[in-house]
């Protein structure tokens, strides 16, 4: 059966219940549709527990949907083992033989799908110059640091040349700067071959550098899908707001509804934002959002008062949390090269001023 939906991947309506027709089941995934276009890099992103592992599962073919299909090159695949739909994943725990050699991790698909030995030589060789592992096809997994072996399981998957390659959070056990090394190796890797890749994370930096299109997941269901810039710039829920870039919440009122704009008051100031595609009325409570870069903490006295609660040098920036409102934002603060900014320290007394630009209006 063939299916044209204008997609290279198409996941159509899939649901994944877990214990299905038993008290204790548990819905995983729920209705969710996506498609993936052909050399894209597309991330699952969400909390745990919002069903991103288990669409990448279903995808592979290791978990069987409760409904729905999916196909690929509008063609249903649903009913193709793991390993015929050739998705190889690679995993956050690497998942290597440690008993094996490099060479033989890397080649062990190969070998399986009965290839001559010289094909595999030429293919891991070639392999193992792409992701930087010459000179270790004679050593052992537990012989190399967690990045080369991480480099190792990418190596294993890109030989079998995969029509998919799927990534289940794998970068979570690195630190801090060898993730951002590795996940510029994954990323340039995957551009230079053309390989469609379906990743999943919790971490949103992963998502917004490395990705296509971007695919926040809460409590089974698709929140929002979209590119990195247009995830993180027009969030369209108050969740995908605070888990793109930990919005800064602050709770009004309406005083005014124009056509285009809302008029609302903090500190007794009239402030006009944009008004989004949806009814508002004079006296409604909303949610007004706005990320810590576009507040900008200073002694102008043209400014909204605030009290800094807590200050964090982090080197490029200095994050504070300032109360405000009978609340607290988070302003960050960029330390520029060669300059010295005042900084400022617990209990002082400080102007905030908003780009209201960037401000977004959430009904509660």
């Amino acid at each position: 059966m063939e299916q044209d939906n204008g997609g290279y991947l198409v996941l159509n309506n899939i649901t994944k219940i877990f214990n299905e027709g038993r008290s204790n089941s548990v819905t995983a995934v729920e209705n969710i549709s996506l498609t993936v276009k052909k050399g894209d890099f597309v991330t699952l992103l969400g909390p745990s527990g919002c069903g991103k592992t288990t669409t990448l599962r279903m995808v592979a073919g290791f978990e069987p949907q409760t409904s729905g299909t999916i196909s690929l090159s509008g063609r249903l695949i649903d009913d193709l083992e793991p390993f015929d739909r050739n998705m190889p994943m690679v995993f956050q725990n690497y998942a290597l033989f440690p008993h094996l050699t490099i060479f033989e991790n890397i080649a062990y698909g190969l070998k399986l799908r009965k290839l001559s030995k010289e094909v595999i030589r030429n293919d891991v060789a070639m392999v193992s110059h792409m992701v930087n592992l010459v000179g270790l096809e004679d050593r052992y997994p537990g012989e190399l640091s967690g990045g080369q072996q991480q480099r190792v399981a990418l190596a294993r998957a890109l030989v079998l040349k995969p029509v998919i390659i799927l990534f289940d959070e794998p970068l979570s056990n690195l630190d801090a700067k060898l993730r951002i090394q590795t996940r510029i190796e994954i990323k340039r890797v995957q551009q230079l071959l053309g390989i469609t890749a379906l990743y999943v994370t919790h971490d949103q930096s992963e998502a917004l550098s490395m990705s296509d299109q971007i695919v926040v997941m809460n409590k089974g269901r698709i929140a929002q899908v979209g590119s990195p810039a247009d995830i993180y710039n027009n969030p369209n829920s108050p969740f995908v707001a605070n888990f793109i870039g930990n919005a800064n919440f602050i709770d009004t009122i309406i005083s005014e509804v124009g056509r285009d704009s809302l008029t609302i008051v903090l500190q007794e100031r009239s402030i006009e934002v944009a008004k989004p595609d949806l009814d508002f009325a004079e006296g409604e409570e909303i949610y007004l959002t706005i990320k810590p870069e576009a507040v900008n903490i200073s002694i102008d006295p043209t400014g909204f008062t605030g009290k800094v609660d807590v200050s964090s040098f982090l080197g490029s920036i200095t994050e504070y949390k300032v109360e405000f409102e009978n609340s607290f934002i988070t302003v960050v603060h960029f330390n520029t090269t060669g300059f010295i900014k005042k900084h400022y320290n617990f209990g002082e007394e400080v102007y905030l001023n908003f780009k209201k630009e960037y401000f977004h209006v959430y009904k509660k």
